[in-house]
C-alpha cells in the first residue's frame, strides 16, 4: 500500500484564475466609487477647543489669523464663518484688540443675512426693515429677538468662536438660543 502523497501540488484551474481576477475587478470598482460617496455623507471633523470653540474660517474654508482681523481700524467689523458656517461679524475695539462678543449675521424674523451699516451704526436687514444696535439688540421691528452672539477668544493668532452658554450681557437672562 502506497501511502504518500504525490509531490505536484493541484494546480489553480483557468475558471478559478478568471473567477477570482472577476471578483477582483468588481470589488476595486465598486470600492472606487463608494468611497467618495461615503466621503460626501460623512462631515469633516474638526478639532474643537474647549466648550466646543472652533476657529474661525473665511468663505472658503481657510484659517484666519487675528493679525488680518486686527489690522482693521478700530470699530470695525469683520465677517467670517463661525459655528455651523453661520456669518459671524467680529469687532475691532479702540485698543486693537477683538471684542470677547461676536454677533452672528442671522435676522431673527426671517433668517436673512445682512449688512453693517457704518454711517447709521447699525445692522440692517434689508428684507424687511429690521434694524439692530451695535450690540445686537433690536432698534425697530419686525425682528421679535436681539441677535444671537458667540464667545470670541484670540489664543497664539488664532480666533476661537465658541457658544455662548451664559446669561445674555445685553438683557441679564438667559438666552434665547440655548
Amino acid at each position: 500500500m502506497n501511502s504518500s502523497l504525490p509531490l505536484e501540488a493541484p494546480s489553480l484551474s483557468r475558471r478559478q484564475l478568471l473567477n477570482f481576477l472577476t471578483g477582483a475587478t468588481i470589488a476595486a470598482t465598486a470600492g472606487a466609487a463608494l468611497y467618495p460617496v461615503g466621503k460626501f455623507f460623512i462631515p469633516p471633523t474638526e478639532a474643537a477647543g474647549a466648550g466646543g470653540a472652533i476657529l474661525a474660517r473665511d468663505i472658503l474654508g481657510n484659517k484666519i489669523p487675528a493679525t488680518q482681523i486686527l489690522a482693521e481700524q478700530p470699530g470695525s467689523r469683520a465677517l467670517v464663518a463661525g459655528l455651523a458656517g453661520e456669518p459671524t461679524y467680529l469687532i475691532v475695539k479702540d485698543d486693537n484688540t477683538l471684542d470677547s462678543i461676536g454677533i452672528v449675521d442671522n435676522c431673527t424674523h426671517l433668517g436673512c443675512t445682512f449688512p453693517w451699516n457704518p454711517m447709521d451704526q447699525e445692522f440692517q436687514c434689508p428684507c424687511h426693515g429690521s434694524r439692530y444696535a451695535p450690540d445686537g439688540t433690536v432698534v425697530r421691528g419686525p425682528a421679535p429677538l436681539p441677535l444671537k452672539i458667540v464667545q470670541v477668544a484670540v489664543n497664539d493668532n488664532s480666533i476661537l468662536i465658541s457658544p455662548w452658554t451664559a446669561n445674555d450681557p445685553r438683557t441679564g437672562e438667559k438666552p434665547w438660543w440655548v
